[in-house]
């Protein structure tokens, strides 16, 4: 497992720190306005991008720049700015979109830090919760909210028979195909709502996340905030997370044992 000097955790966090609170004030400063969407697929589905999506990668990519200017930056809007650093800062500007459009609360600003292509220092950022989460060492997470700082820990003690879960599939899976996991489907008994319910499983308030169809952006600054928090986060296949894809977090190794086997017949 990819670490980073505690050194480098203590810089690398207190950055990401002070740029949630820069992007929530950011937010109401220049975007909380009417905006432009437009659809990215043009005919062939619906993907929904703002104005607003763009400008705060903008803004995200130019904080990075002014403090780490040899790191390589990969945006969703923008695509991927190569150097020869090992560092790499995967950002979603505005994960839940849909959300955003429609004024519901729950979309954030996602950004993680890559040592070598592996997440190691995560920001989910809620601007209108006026909360983010963050992990400030392989093993320490909190969340922050109204200037409140709480440690975060996942709920290892849930069980099958009383874990509370969400999932989302995003048009992944066929009506025939969830047919299949019946024990997903009737245990689905939780909102999911992008980012934040993965945040939601590090803080202690879900049991178990399954989703369909993460991008690296969707994904990335989750990933070190789960596991900073005793959580379990993999591909339905048991596969790396960082590859994106359909993705589930539980809160310890029987409960994610479990699920992978209920799963196993859509996730081949």
């Amino acid at each position: 497992m990819t670490k980073l000097k505690s050194s480098e955790y203590k810089n690398y966090s207190r950055f990401l720190s002070n740029l949630g609170n820069k992007l929530t004030k950011f937010y109401y400063s220049k975007l909380n306005k009417p905006f432009k969407v437009s659809n990215k697929l043009k005919g062939k589905g619906y993907d929904p991008v703002t104005d607003a999506d763009k400008t705060f990668e903008k803004f995200i990519s130019k904080e990075i720049k002014k403090k780490f200017p040899n790191h390589q930056i990969i945006g969703e809007e923008f695509g991927h700015k190569k150097t020869k650093s090992d560092f790499s800062w995967v950002i979603d500007p505005i994960d839940g979109t849909r959300s955003f459009v429609i004024g519901n609360p729950t979309w954030s600003n996602l950004i993680s830090l890559n040592y070598k292509g592996n997440p190691v220092i995560g920001l989910a950022n809620f601007p209108i919760l006026k909360k983010y989460y963050l992990n400030t060492s392989f093993n320490s997470a909190y969340v922050s909210e109204n200037g409140k700082k709480k440690r975060i820990k996942v709920n290892s003690k849930s069980n099958f028979s009383n874990m509370k879960l969400s999932a989302a599939f995003h048009g992944g899976l066929s009506l025939n195909q969830q047919k299949k996991i019946p024990q997903i489907l009737k245990r689905m008994q939780f909102p999911c709502s992008d980012a934040l319910s993965y945040s939601h499983l590090a803080e202690g308030k879900l049991d178990v996340v399954i989703q369909c169809r993460n991008k690296i952006w969707d994904i990335h600054a989750l990933i070190p905030i789960i596991r900073a928090a005793g959580g379990i986060v993999t591909t339905w296949k048991n596969g790396d997370p960082k590859k994106a894809g359909n993705i589930i977090c539980s809160v310890n190794k029987n409960l994610h044992t479990k699920i992978l086997k209920i799963l196993k017949p859509v996730s081949k």
